[in-house]
């Protein structure tokens, strides 16, 4: 276990304390910019192909557009040298605005940042906007543990939510991709979307919500018929399948990783995923009861 990675430290700062007061200045489009800051060429600026959020509103870009153009923009973007331009880490949606308003320049921050960070402000950036769905949360903070070997202990300190949403949303990404897009189309909420994992046939039961405009307590309800029915095979006896899939929700949430109960007549099986070596330590550390 001691050749195991460990984290790397994280940002955990938030975008003002990156920025530092500058930030918060308003900022024209002509004349002086403030220390700090400078006015860079559109074109000289390209999008963060990695960045947590994939979907963006075009009636709000055109409203930010509208005002941009009366007022300029507000505050700088967060950008770092890549190539021989410039990466944007944050502010996409400023920088796409000011294209629309035919801007030349834009006020722009350059900091020298790694991937890691990089992500890492981006995602801080769309949670303290609320711009990324449901999805796109949980599809960046896979990244985050799969590509930066981040625990989901660091993240849930790194984006101020507890472990338990984090290990929630990331339950979601086990849904089809058919049911995901009705969670970003909000043809279904998280509620909906939780009681769906790990039925039988959730596509099938995903459109029957949608279709019948079921409460999330009936929709908790169909999915429990299913999996029982499915356990049984369809004789109605699969009760204690149903408080199975209760424990091991319970127990995902307490140690924050994908938690598999088998069972039968002669006793069964506990399997705890893990993506990284990281996340088998503090398996390991829980079991043995040493200090995390």
């Amino acid at each position: 276990m001691s050749e195991a990675r460990k984290p790397r430290p994280s940002l955990g700062r938030g975008l003002n304390a990156l920025l530092g007061d500058i930030a918060a200045e308003p900022v024209a489009t002509t004349g002086d910019a403030p220390s700090g800051i400078r006015m860079m060429p559109v074109g000289a600026l390209t999008p963060q192909p990695g960045q947590p959020r994939r979907a963006f509103d075009d009636t709000a870009l055109e409203e930010l557009s509208q005002s941009i153009a009366t007022r300029g923009v507000l505050q700088p973007i967060l950008v770092r040298p890549h190539g021989r331009n410039y990466q944007i880490v944050a502010g996409e949606r400023r920088w796409r605005a000011a294209q629309r308003a035919r801007l030349h320049e834009v006020p722009v921050i350059v900091r020298e940042l790694d991937d890691a960070d990089t992500f890492e402000i981006a995602l801080l950036e769309n949670i303290q906007r609320r711009d990324l769905n449901a999805v796109e949360e949980a599809d960046a903070y896979k990244r985050l543990i799969t590509e930066f070997g981040h625990t989901q202990e660091a993240l849930a300190k790194l984006v101020h939510k507890s472990r338990s949403h984090i290990a929630n949303l990331l339950r979601l990404l086990d849904l089809p991709e058919s049911v995901q897009a009705l969670l970003v189309d909000g043809r279904i909420d998280m509620g909906h979307a939780r009681a769906l994992i790990g039925a039988p046939d959730v596509e099938r039961l995903a459109a029957e919500v949608v279709a019948k405009g079921l409460s999330v307590r009936d929709t908790e309800r169909l999915a429990r018929s299913a999996k029982n029915a499915d356990s049984t095979g369809g004789s109605g006896g699969g009760g204690r399948n149903a408080d199975i899939a209760a424990l091991e929700r319970q127990l995902s949430d307490v140690i924050g990783l994908g938690v598999k109960i088998s069972y039968g007549p002669k006793g069964g099986t506990l399997t705890v995923a893990y993506s990284t070596l990281d996340q088998l330590d503090m398996v390991c550390q829980r079991l043995t009861g040493e200090p995390l």
